[in-house]
């Protein structure tokens, strides 16, 4: 097995009796989580079940360890529901490498590493490199000891370094992989062969100005005097290039997923492979595995049919000039070869809504602020929201359908796979929803079950509302994640039976696994096994650095925030709380998409306690809820810990 795969997905819990404090003390196996304030706590996680262990750990014994490491220890109830670890042993050091800053004392080197990995400074080993006081350096951990890798250069993005060492994210390709990977791009391809001609139909590739690693095209064509139409979603066939326990392999297995931090992409594959013989370029014959629905004029997929294909794209669109064509018939240069086929596509898109509609469930919007950049110093030079447009809406509809469809198809033949599978949400958590859209003046509605219905139309509520961001953060959370398994299971916030991924094999390695189970399939095996638990097994993993690639994104942003108002203490703005907490309120700027904390203990006619949903903040005389407007002021920002503290002005 590839060493960094089995440090990541662990297994860490505890002999699985009820955790109450009458069972007190106990020995556990866990996980170390690192708070910036230099304390941190042992996570233990009851095997096979979402319950969870949360025990505190006092500075001290906190020194020696690193957020991650797998350690034993004896937790002993405290009051209240609480729990202290002590007499902790390290059982796993999952962690090789660290980001940190010099500090010289007494003429020795040490590291202070990132506050959220460790709560003191290590002795640093040089070796050869010669470093000074503050300069930024990643190092391994070895044997105890710290041991430099590389200085940073004067002006490079520090945050960026210090989040993918924070994450365990992969930097760089070793070498062996990206040889194997030229290897794939040079090597001759013998086109077509048992393959299905697609050449000669009208296919597209939507996708953004600045993509290079295209991996879906699309084709729509009318299917016979019933009015039906043909979609076909041809997906680049990845597993044809990068095969299976092969270095490449493996390390896009540990991977698991492309990782996208502002400014820097983290490629599942190298760039060498996944843009170049395996992106579907306009004007180049491309192998493709390529889903066909028959589509008829209610919207129904009435039949779905799986094969290896050869295509090639005819033009390559971005999504602005699609959606200029979807709403206003506008067509640019660059459809003129499929002129004739574009109002197919805005046919089928169509269709898919009428019938997605009338089944339930909600599109979750990417509304996002997106960084610009100054192209000589890499600065941060802008921050601007960006929403899904008509072209993006249209895509991700024939996308699901083509996931949708081949879960089906993979099911129905017994193939065992990797499913995406969501819950229905909790009845707790429905109850908060309920709750805080009365209080916010709209009625949900919902009962102790919410039903894909009732989801679509509170959602048709609520768009457009000024307090929809709130809503739509309270809605978010109650639905709770997606995650991978081989069990088979409905998709709840889309409304569907069966859901996996299969569209996205350069980016994602669970679509990468479903191409090979096709294959696997329509080149004659039938020895599957039913829930294969080594598809399990993998399934966990790709949840974990899934899990690991979202929090990545989210501290980087967060620390570009950070250093985006650091050039604007003093300045008021309007703004929105979106997130009540413990210790404060969460607000996020009108049109900047900026959020920063307003603390409990600044806000006058306290003290403050959240209400026992987290939707208020209730003081002697005031109340803050979720969704409220308010103006705040830019006290200070904290770039390391991503964190911009406001001021409430009055």
């Amino acid at each position: 097995m590839h060493p960094n795969i089995s440090p990541l997905t662990r297994e860490v819990g505890y002999d699985g009796t009820d955790m109450d404090t009458s069972a007190s003390p106990r020995t556990v196996t866990g996980r170390v989580d690192v708070h910036p304030r230099g304390f941190g706590f042992l996570t233990v996680q009851k095997p096979g079940t979402p319950e969870v262990l949360s025990a505190f750990i006092p500075p001290p014994d906190l020194n020696p360890l690193f957020a991650g490491d797998v350690v034993s220890a004896t937790v002993t109830a405290s009051g209240e529901g609480r729990w202290t670890a002590s007499g902790l042993s390290l059982v796993e050091r999952t962690r090789t490498v660290v980001y940190g800053e010099v500090v010289s004392r007494k003429g020795a080197f040490f590291l202070r590493i990132d506050k959220e990995v460790s709560n003191t400074d290590w002795p640093l080993d040089p070796g050869t490199t010669p470093v000074q006081h503050n300069d930024a350096v990643v190092a391994r951990i070895a044997d105890g000891k710290v041991v430099l890798l590389y200085r940073l250069e004067p002006g490079a993005d520090r945050s960026l370094e210090r989040v993918i060492a924070r994450h365990g994210l992969h930097r760089d390709f070793p070498s062996e992989v990206v040889q194997e990977a030229l290897r794939a791009k040079e090597a001759p391809h013998a086109l077509g062969g048992s393959r299905r001609d697609l050449r000669s139909i009208p296919t597209v590739t939507v996708d953004a100005p600045s993509t290079r690693d295209i991996d879906d095209a699309i084709s729509v064509l009318p299917a016979g005097p019933d009015g039906a139409v043909r979609l076909l979603v041809s997906i680049a066939d990845v597993s044809e290039s990068v095969k299976e326990n092969t270095p490449l392999d493996l390390e896009a297995r540990a991977r698991a997923t492309s990782v996208y931090l502002a400014g820097r992409v983290l490629p599942m594959l190298p760039e060498e492979l996944s843009a170049h013989w395996l992106s579907l370029v306009p004007n180049e014959e491309r192998h493709c595995l390529t889903v066909e629905l028959r589509i008829d004029p209610d919207g129904r997929v009435t039949a779905a049919d799986v094969y290896e294909s050869l295509i090639r794209s005819w033009a390559r669109l971005n999504y602005d000039e699609v959606a200029a064509f979807l709403d206003d018939n506008s067509i640019s240069p660059a459809m003129e070869p499929v002129r004739e086929a574009m109002p197919w596509f805005r046919l089928a898109s169509a269709r898919l809504a009428v019938s997605r509609a009338a089944r339930g469930g909600m599109t979750m919007s990417r509304d996002e602020a997106r960084f610009t950049f100054d192209t000589a110093t890499g600065a941060v030079s802008g921050l601007a929201g960006e929403k899904d447009t008509s072209a993006h809406n249209m895509i991700e509809r024939f996308m699901v359908a083509a996931n949708e469809a081949i879960a089906t198809w993979l099911m129905t033949r017994g193939v065992p796979t990797v499913y995406r599978v969501h819950e229905q949400p909790d009845p707790q958590r429905v109850a908060d929803v309920n709750a805080f859209a009365l209080h916010s003046g709209f009625a949900a509605g919902f009962g102790a079950q919410i039903t894909p219905l009732a989801l679509a139309a509170f959602d048709r509520q609520i768009s457009g509302a000024k307090a929809e961001a709130a809503l739509r953060s309270v809605l978010r959370r109650s639905l709770g994640p997606s995650r991978y398994t081989v069990k088979p299971g409905p998709h709840f916030g889309l409304a569907a039976p069966l859901y996996l991924h299969f569209t996205s094999p350069i980016r994602r390695y669970a679509d990468l696994a479903v191409h090979r189970l096709i294959k696997a399939y329509l080149h004659g095996r039938r020895d599957f096994v039913h829930e294969d638990p080594e598809i399990e097994k993998l399934s966990q993993h790709i949840n974990v650095r899934a899990r690991s690639a979202n929090r990545a994104e989210a501290d980087r942003h967060h620390e570009l925030e950070a250093r985006f108002m650091s050039t604007r203490i003093g300045q008021q703005f309007p703004a929105r709380i979106v997130r009540v907490k413990p210790f404060g309120l969460v607000a996020q700027l009108d049109g900047m998409w900026v959020e920063g904390m307003v603390p409990a203990e600044g806000l006058a006619g306290g003290p403050y306690r959240p209400d026992t949903r987290e939707l208020s903040m209730v003081g002697k005389t005031r109340t803050f809820t979720v969704g409220m407007p308010i103006n705040v002021k830019v006290v200070s920002t904290d770039e390391q810990l991503g964190r911009v503290e406001f001021a409430l002005v009055e």
